[in-house]
């Protein structure tokens, strides 16, 4: 009985069907939207938004902590909804639309959003839509598989619409930590000195009287597409695992290393696994999105507590956490991002970085974004949260995309995210390129021996060569400094024909 969820009685006369509530979302509106990496995020109220548009005029700003699931971002765009996205997003058909200039998408480090909301250099945020898996006795929003932005969003909307899903377990309750930073410029120091430092409360506080309507829902998150680790996955785990334990070895970091964060996706995931036959026991995350691997560490033993924003998992796993998360309660503890993305506490805790690029260059300028410096993938997401401020930034890829028509390594990058300052190690299958005190020339030498594939490390070379000849303290040819991207665009390869 859903009425068991909501424990304040005064708002059961607040449930309402969605249809109904989308009524509360009107033209030219912002709206927060709970979700985070497909995690905890609104799916009946967006739907019956994307019903009304059919019928009249519906554009909205749509904010989110990051990615929807349930193609609730595809849903919305074909249904014209969307004027304006931020700050992350996944979906193909939002992506093309993104890159057409239909939809104007604001791509943001992901502790930054509320951050700009509460100053009011954005916003007012007008319809907060925040999925709940239970209300408590003062009003309070017990949020579900994620926080993501939807502590802030309800804090500041004029109007709170909850998503009560009725599939989402009570376990969850108590495992929310919801911290907000007091006001500039007299903030004091957030009180997160490790991984497990509870600074909250394990629900969002808001006034009551702001909830104007509450929709029942039984549709479960999305699962995440997690492919299991292959061959070259293997290996870049493998590099990863001897230079850490090098660390340890040199003295620079214990057996239980810091507390680590890796970003989203299979990459990430795979080098995360590979820690459970690693010689590191006692671990801890302090990360934004925890994957199938954080459950596998738990599991194994070799994890002790997991801090995070969101619990994205593939089905499989899914399925097999979800049912008995409670058992999990003690060691695991999920915040806002803007706390667990925050460059204050990933500096304290000396956080271990764990993102994959989408192509670096020679000097170690990654690029997490844009195909050919133009087209948008995702967003930048949290990674540069963490490079930037992290005990060590390590980002990690294949060397090779597209059947090896595409070299991940380039003479220059097309759009830089991160640039050479922030990024300490890379990482392909090839080999492990420590970058911690080089110069741009060495920095170029270490990465093109132990990064790029053989089979285009003789090109990187000969450029490198050709560009030395010019001199300059980061040596290049500017003509020629996106060549390979040009041949790929002209002939289908990188590589000379």
């Amino acid at each position: 009985m859903y009425r068991d969820r909501i424990r304040l009685k005064s708002l059961w006369g607040k449930v309402v069907t969605p249809e109904e509530a989308a009524l509360l979302i009107r033209d030219g509106m912002t709206i927060g939207m709970s979700g985070f990496t497909r995690a905890g995020d609104a799916k009946a109220v967006p739907l019956a938004l994307a019903e009304r548009a059919a019928t009249e005029q519906l554009k909205v700003t749509l904010m989110t902590g990051a990615s929807l699931g349930n193609d609730v971002d595809r849903i919305l765009t074909e249904a014209g909804v969307l004027a304006r996205r931020l700050p992350f997003q996944a979906d193909p058909v939002l992506r093309k639309a993104i890159n057409r200039g239909e939809v104007m998408f604001v791509d943001q480090h992901l502790s930054e959003t509320v951050e700009l909301l509460r100053s009011r250099q954005m916003g007012p945020v007008d319809v907060a839509v925040i999925e709940a898996c239970a209300i408590t006795e003062t009003g309070g929003i017990v949020p579900t598989t994620s926080i993501g932005n939807s502590a802030t969003f309800a804090i500041l909307a004029e109007k709170i619409i909850v998503e009560l899903n009725l599939t989402q377990p009570l376990d969850l309750e108590g495992m929310h930590d919801v911290y907000i930073p007091t006001r500039r410029p007299f903030r004091e120091p957030i009180p997160v000195v490790t991984a497990e430092s509870r600074a909250g409360l394990p629900y969002i506080p808001i006034d009551p009287s702001r909830i104007a309507a509450i929709v029942v829902t039984r549709k479960q998150d999305s699962s995440a597409t997690i492919l299991p680790p292959d061959g070259e996955t293997r290996q870049i785990a493998g590099h990863l695992t001897e230079f850490l334990d090098r660390e340890v070895r040199q003295g620079r970091l214990g057996r239980s290393l810091n507390p680590l964060q890796a970003g989203i996706g299979t990459i990430a995931n795979a080098v995360l696994h590979g820690l459970i036959d690693g010689p590191f026991h006692d671990l801890t995350m302090y990360s934004e999105v925890l994957q199938d691997s954080t459950f596998d560490l738990f599991d194994a033993g070799k994890l002790n507590f997991a801090s995070g924003s969101s619990i994205t998992l593939s089905a499989g796993k899914y399925a097999e956490v979800l049912p008995k998360i409670g058992s999990y309660k003690g060691r695991l503890l999920l915040r806002p991002q803007e706390i667990s993305n925050h460059p204050e506490v990933i500096r304290r805790l000396g956080v271990i970085g764990i993102n994959t690029a989408l192509e670096c260059d020679i000097y170690g300028n990654v690029n997490s974004t844009h195909v050919n410096g133009t087209q948008m993938m995702n967003g930048i997401g949290g990674s540069g949260d963490f490079a930037r401020n992290a005990h060590l930034a390590i980002f990690v890829t294949k060397s090779l995309a597209k059947d090896g028509k595409i070299s991940s390594v380039v003479p220059m990058v097309t759009h830089t995210d991160h640039n050479e300052h922030d990024v300490d190690v890379l990482v392909t299958e090839t080999g492990l390129a420590d970058l911690r005190g080089l110069a741009p020339r060495e920095r170029a030498e270490t990465i093109i021996r132990n990064c790029v594939h053989p089979g285009y490390r003789e090109l990187a070379m000969d450029y490198h060569r050709r560009a030395l000849q010019r001199g300059g303290h980061t040596p290049h040819l500017l003509e020629e400094a996106f060549s390979w991207h040009l041949r790929y665009q002209q002939t289908g390869s990188m590589q000379p024909s």
